[in-house]
């Protein structure tokens, strides 16, 4: 949190009276630094861990300028333009914009592929002051000549290190050609690696860099658990965990397209209700599932890496990584997805035996060892253990000590709460005397504070 207030920032009343209808009244320290400085019209390079309301940063800036003296665009014309790596971030950030931006008289529209573009032509063919796009589809319509930018002042590219990663430099490239030389521009991203920093000389002008986290640092509100558990047993471990009423909004992370929906199905199957999305699925069919999430009729969502970055939805209390990610800042994007907000959450992630290089390069990045506890899942027969690659009465319980005894001297100093009681053998942490005594939900969040996201 930050010491100052949005009306510090000196901006316009109709912007403070929608966040004072949101209940935001005290900046972020990305919107804090960022927006005095594009509201001077600087370029910028800003980089925050996920979850710190980098979108409020350049949409509120945005929307300021744009609004000013305001001139209405021109037939296929965007007077702003935001990239974004994945459709839902795209639809995401247009809603904060026309959330920020309700008392504006400013048209805004969203371009995204999975759906059929004539809609998207026939809102284009009026102009609009802020479009916000993925790459792919903007391309084509701009080669189609459906749409114009040759009169964009306000450029951003969000998410930048995932256009690397989805291998959408080269689209970012070809429409950064084609837009007028004299603009503001800002590129906005959780990591910063040289491939990005390169493309930022390329695309601004002597920009000011504002870091907020060091690269690769989680959320400091988010608890992180671990349980070393074969690929067999997961799907039972899973649903073990969600026994607990206290995973009441989860996000679960797999690998792949086909996992994802295995892991949907087997909780559809035991009564949890759950929607998967990634990226063979049709737009439409993503958002209903992401609606369905957001009204709370699905508790579950079931997700690939696609939805780690463009998901911004209030009070996720838990993100399980069902598969651990083979690339260590997708982990850190993962569980971003809760304590947002100055929000607090928890992230268990499950680890297979062939998964533990990717345990390893998770912990050298974020420069934290994660707490390992015990499972009551009964072990594999002997076969299928060696298999896995697993030795026999294994146990991998780091943190099974009674968290109402204290340590002795050379135990684990830094107790965490969350871990099992031992008691027999180790009790889970979703057991009903454990939360009995405990008085509360394990690693429940507390209620996140106002802040713009």
């Amino acid at each position: 949190m930050t010491d100052v207030t949005f009306a510090a920032l000196g901006l316009a009343e109709p912007i403070l009276r929608a966040l004072a209808g949101e209940n935001y009244s005290t900046p972020t320290h990305i919107q804090a630094k960022a927006i005095p400085l594009l509201l001077a019209g600087r370029d910028l390079l800003g980089i925050a861990q996920t979850g710190t309301g980098k979108t409020a940063a350049f949409a509120i800036p945005m929307l300021q300028k744009l609004s000013a003296g305001h001139v209405p665009p021109d037939s296929k014309q965007a007077r702003g333009l935001i990239l974004a790596p994945t459709r839902e971030l795209a639809v995401q950030i247009e809603q904060s914009l026309r959330t920020y931006g309700r008392h504006l008289n400013l048209r805004m529209a969203v371009i995204l592929g999975g759906v059929n573009q004539s809609g998207q032509v026939r809102t284009m063919a009026r102009g609009v002051d802020i479009l916000v796009a993925t790459p792919g589809r903007l391309l084509d319509l701009v080669q189609q000549k459906h749409v114009r930018l040759d009169a964009v002042q306000v450029f951003v590219v969000d998410e930048a290190d995932r256009m690397l990663d989805m291998g959408f430099i080269r689209d970012v490239r070809k429409l950064v050609a084609m837009l007028p030389r004299r603009r503001q521009s800002m590129l906005f991203s959780a990591t910063m690696p040289e491939d990005i920093a390169s493309l930022s000389r390329e695309m601004m002008n002597a920009p000011e860099r504002i870091e907020v986290a060091p690269q690769g640092r989680t959320a400091d509100r988010i608890v992180q658990m671990l349980y070393h558990v074969p690929m067999p047993q997961k799907r039972q471990l899973l649903s073990k965990l969600l026994e607990d009423v206290a995973l009441n909004r989860v996000i679960v992370f797999t690998r792949t397209k086909h996992g994802a929906n295995r892991v949907a199905e087997h909780l559809s199957k035991t009564g949890v209700a759950a929607e998967a999305i990634h990226g063979n699925k049709s737009q439409n069919a993503r958002q209903r599932a992401l609606d369905l999430f957001k009204s709370g009729k699905a508790r579950v969502l079931v997700a690939t890496d696609i939805a780690a970055r463009g998901i911004d939805i209030d009070h996720i209390t838990h993100v399980v990584n069902f598969e651990l990610p083979n690339e260590p800042e997708s982990y850190v994007h993962r569980i971003g997805r809760t304590a947002r907000a100055g929000g607090d959450g928890v992230a268990i992630s499950f680890c297979d035996p062939t998964e533990r290089g990717y345990l390893r390069d998770i912990e050298r990045l974020t420069r934290n060892k994660i707490e390992v506890l015990a499972h009551e899942l009964p072990e594999l027969p002997p076969e299928q253990a060696s298999q896995q690659g697993l030795r026999p009465a294994q146990n991998h319980s780091r943190g099974n000590h009674n968290p109402h005894k204290p340590q002795q001297k050379g135990g684990h100093s830094d107790h965490n709460p969350h871990a099992p009681k031992k008691r027999g053998g180790s009790r889970p942490y979703w057991s009903k005397e454990r939360r009995t005594q405990r008085g509360s939900r394990p690693g429940g969040p507390a209620k996140a504070t106002n802040t713009a996201s």
